[in-house]
């Protein structure tokens, strides 16, 4: 990007996050999702260190928050409260290492203080005499508004300090004046309880505890605060009580009779650092509290004190954050591809974006009603989401980003694969390829047939099926099995060794259950959980081939639409010539046998979402099952409960919506030991 390109982008970054953090701060309004807010801040803030010459007084990377409301009576921070610059990524923490110790040439080995970064809203407090005297918020760091009265409604908040282990000159000092400095939150417990009463009284469910917290704190009736049960996590003590590392102060906290943190470390080097996050991150989803990252501080004060302030940041500090399930971007095409049923998906071409931990460049666009829905261009900056293992999907277009270039987007009339004309169905949404013999469609039912839910043949991935389409050995799914040695050798990459692993592996995968074999033929709207309801209904494929529509219409779960799909691929002699030609060329397909489970979870519909850390999804999956229940992939009203993870994404707001109850992973575990 050149300077003129990055100028333009910079002053429309600052003009949306401004927008956004007047609408938050000013307003108690929330627009878009604090991840995707971050993400354009993040961007603005590689921008201005690509170019310093952008940087402006006014940018909000150089200030830290909007102004007070005009509600509360103002307070002036003696010492200004800071926020911290985020990085995402190990390799910016060892960036940010080399650039502090640039600054202490004579410096030791600098060690680091590593705490868990509550998600919640900042507060100062104020002890005089030992006693609580004035309770604030951030604010735009230097003017914050007094909330004295609504804090004292919170119980983790002492209204007078515990000062007797310490010594007389300490408790002197600290007698005089003292600062604290933390995190008020709410606890998952706290929270969910509160949508509990919310709901009992038909109101409108909260969806995000952060938000609570700030506004149960600037509510004006302190009675209201109180009824929110709200919690606080000490992280700092500005006052000087003789402490030397950051380790101090948090003792010293704990002494003065606060909570302030529960998995602090002392980290000797960056590789401590990086196994500290990796342990919170997978143990953070059983905390009764959210936390989006982790604290990483310069242990001792003399030297952090020395490196300053940059910005709005000190620089012996930083926010290593986890990977959001949301982050903006720019749409830089939108292309069609073919799916396995002859689908044409729009997709969006992405200017590369880490979310959720990996590198995102394109996302589904689904079809074009949705596509017109979002009123989606090319050259739009977007939100996009990926949770858990989900395809990302653009959920929100920033139109106030838009330079007046962007194109719209319309559908072809011609397969951009085969050329073949292009059909919309009538009541669908999506658009057809009418050739049956498309490339794209049949590689796509290739890549779904060796798929891990399906047959799972090993080492036949997206690649080597290519190579094999290209050489023309395979085709359909039945040409698999007619793959010997002699075919493979002559081909790149394909040793005596490998071509014999290969035919090897395909030999083994021609035993399939009948649940897995159904799911291989890729009909139409049949997932893993309808295959597996069909084989439990039928036993045999015999039986399912011949079952009427009436038939699959009668199995729970499985509606007009899908029966009429299932039937309709039956009644095709063509794939019931794929059928016979996988038989014929020894693929055994085992009698499926109902299961008698009877347990917690008889007859209940669940949703997964976002990363247990205690199982994979496969495996929680199947323990639903064991349990008598059923796995489904969308949040419905019909749904009974929603388990989340890490990085749950829509679908824990969409349970809110439909008032399905939401499980964390500890809550799961414990209704399958009913079991």
């Amino acid at each position: 990007m050149d300077m003129h390109s990055a100028r333009q982008r910079v002053k429309q970054l600052r003009a949306e996050i401004n927008r956004h953090r007047y609408q938050y701060h000013v307003l108690d309004r929330q627009e878009i999702s604090d991840a995707a807010l971050d993400s354009l801040k993040h961007e603005l803030q590689q921008l201005e260190e690509r170019y310093p010459e952008l940087i402006t007084p006014d940018s909000p990377t150089q200030r830290v928050g909007g102004k007070p409301l005009d509600d509360f009576k103002k307070v002036h921070h003696e010492h200004p409260m800071l926020s911290l610059n985020d990085v995402f990524a190990a390799g910016e923490v060892i960036a940010w290492e080399t650039r502090i110790s640039k600054l202490l040439p004579d410096a030791r080995q600098l060690d680091y203080f590593a705490e868990l970064k509550m998600d919640g809203l900042a507060l100062s407090l104020v002890y005089r005499g030992g006693v609580l005297y004035r309770a604030a918020t951030r604010g735009d760091g230097r003017i914050g508004e007094d909330v004295t009265q609504n804090v004292r409604t919170i119980e983790a908040v002492p209204l007078q300090l515990q000062l007797d282990g310490l010594s007389p000159t300490l408790r002197k000092q600290a007698l005089d004046e003292v600062e604290i400095r933390g995190e008020v939150y709410m606890t998952k417990r706290t929270f969910d309880a509160l949508n509990r009463e919310q709901e009992k009284r038909g109101e409108e469910l909260f969806a995000n505890p952060r938000n609570i917290a700030a506004g149960s704190i600037r509510q004006l009736d302190p009675t209201i605060t109180a009824s929110r049960r709200l919690s606080f996590m000490a992280y700092d003590l500005p006052t000087d009580l003789g402490q030397q590392t950051h380790a101090d102060t948090h003792a010293l906290l704990v002494q003065l009779g606060f909570r302030a943190g529960d998995h602090n470390q002392v980290c000797k080097t960056l590789d401590e650092v990086e196994t500290y996050h990796t342990m919170i991150g997978k143990k953070r989803s059983g905390f009764n509290y959210w936390s989006d990252g982790i604290v990483v501080t310069v242990n001792d004060i003399a030297t952090f004190k020395k490196l300053g302030v940059v910005g709005k940041a000190p620089r012996g500090s930083i926010a290593y954050k986890y990977p959001a399930e949301q982050a903006t971007t720019v749409v830089e095409d939108i292309q069609v591809q073919v799916g396995r049923t002859g689908v044409l998906t729009p997709v969006a071409h992405l200017r590369p974006v880490q979310v959720a931990g990996t590198t995102v460049s394109r996302a589904t666009l689904h079809n074009i009603d949705e596509i017109n829905r979002l009123d989606v261009r090319i050259g739009d900056t977007v939100v996009i989401q990926k949770a858990g293992d989900i395809i990302p999907d653009v959920v929100q277009v920033l139109a106030n980003m838009r330079a007046g270039s962007e194109k719209k987007f319309v559908m072809p009339n011609k397969c951009p694969v085969c050329g073949s004309s292009v059909a919309r169905r009538e009541g669908e949404v999506a658009y057809y390829c009418t050739n049956s013999s498309c490339y794209a469609l049949q590689h796509e039912q290739l890549r779904h047939f060796v798929s891990k839910k399906a047959f799972d043949i090993d080492g036949l991935g997206p690649k080597i099926l290519e190579q094999l389409s290209a050489a023309d050995l395979v085709k359909l799914p039945v040409d698999l099995f007619d793959l010997t040695e002699a075919d493979l050798e002559p081909l790149e990459r394909f040793a005596e060794q490998s071509a014999h692993n290969l035919v090897d592996a395909i030999h083994k995968a021609k035993k399939v259950s009948l649940a897995r074999f159904i799911y291989a033929l890729g009909i139409r709207h049949v997932g893993e959980e309808t295959a597996r309801s069909l084989a439990e209904t039928f036993h045999t494929i015999d039986r399912v081939m011949v079952a009427s529509l009436e038939d699959f219409q009668r199995i729970p779960d499985v509606g007009g639409v899908v029966g009429e799909s299932l039937y309709s691929y039956f009644q095709n002699k063509k794939n019931m010539q794929l059928i016979a030609g996988l038989q014929k060329r020894g693929v055994i397909i085992e009698r499926a046998v109902a299961q008698k489970s009877v347990g917690a979870l008889q007859g209940k519909k669940l949703v997964i979402t976002g990363t247990l850390a205690s199982l994979s999804r496969e495996e929680a999956a199947e323990r639903i099952r064991q349990a008598g229940g059923k796995v489904q992939s969308a949040v419905s009203a019909k749904t009974d409960y929603l388990v989340v993870g890490e990085n749950p994404g829509s679908k824990r707001e969409q349970a809110m919506k439909h008032r399905v109850p939401i499980l964390s992973e500890m809550d799961f575990l414990n209704l399958l030991k009913k079991a």
